[in-house]
């Protein structure tokens, strides 16, 4: 075990913070972005479980589709 703890050097332990903490705050940011938003009722629904469920890749895909489904549905 410690073999591998002296391969690890400054900038991987950087990078895996880093990314800790993105994968954590991301999330968070788009479930209080889509609770804000004037979404249908059932749209809120399914996008708060696809957050919950699939954390970083669920909130890129809000930010990604999500927010431009809202837009669609307001300019319409």
């Amino acid at each position: 075990m410690t073999h591998f703890l002296g391969m690890i050097g400054p900038w991987q332990v950087s990078l895996i913070i880093i990314l800790t903490i993105v994968s954590i705050i991301l999330p968070i940011i788009a479930l209080i972005d889509i609770i804000r938003k004037p979404f249908d009722s059932k749209d809120k629904l399914i996008w708060v479980l696809i957050v919950l469920f699939a954390n970083f890749f669920g909130s890129l895909l809000y930010f990604i589709m999500g927010r431009r489904q809202l837009n669609e549905k307001i300019s319409a």
